[in-house]
């Protein structure tokens, strides 16, 4: 049984089982390292050690809340299915990106799986400070219309939920309105593993 025929699974047994809602555990205290204090943890070694984690690699994008402007859109590693019922899913975008309030602002936003011979695509979407969509074929995803990119593996077009705090990122949690695959539905992704694409 894969992992969405599990989880189906387990929301059927939950609500059979008459099962109470779980209580929300206290957020724990956060705060940000002080000048004069140690990191536990050294980022150069936070970042070579979890760098052993392969990722998929999506373009997050919203469209355009001014006439005359582009879309907004990101490169993010930081993807993952969160609930099947209700559906959402969630990405982590850093407190000083300047994209994140532009899809802030738009309430809504399309993640476009890229394939494996999407890996320039990425590079430009990775870039801040300008228009990331020149050259870029796209149409509009069919709820919000945000773009949603030509060559992509999958889409899922979502409203925002939720926009949780977690330490220099935000985790941002979308209720999925639409989704589905591209012309090349079989390919494979691209895989980002120890700073390269593989």
């Amino acid at each position: 049984m894969g992992q969405a025929g599990m989880a189906e699974a387990a929301v059927r047994y939950l609500r059979t089982a008459g099962a109470q809602p779980v209580e929300a555990l206290p957020r724990p205290e956060l705060r940000c390292v002080g000048e004069d204090e140690r990191a536990p943890v050294d980022q150069a070694e936070f970042r070579r050690v979890l760098g052993n984690f392969a990722t998929g690699v999506t373009v997050v994008t919203a469209p355009a809340t001014d006439s005359g402007t582009p879309p907004a859109g990101f490169a993010c590693q930081s993807f993952s299915s969160l609930s099947l019922d209700p559906p959402l899913v969630a990405f982590m975008v850093g407190r000083t990106s300047t994209t994140w309030p532009r899809i802030a602002r738009a309430g809504v936003f399309c993640v476009n799986v890229l394939g494996a011979h999407q890996g320039e695509l990425c590079r430009g979407f990775a870039v801040s400070g300008r228009d990331k969509f020149t050259g870029v074929a796209y149409d509009a995803s069919p709820a919000s219309g945000s773009p949603r990119l030509a060559g992509a593996l999958a889409w899922i077009d979502c409203t925002i939920h939720a926009v949780h705090t977690g330490g220099d990122h935000l985790i941002v949690v979308g209720r999925v309105e639409a989704l589905g695959t591209g012309e090349d539905e079989g390919g494979a992704p691209l895989v980002f593993h120890r700073g390269r694409f593989v």
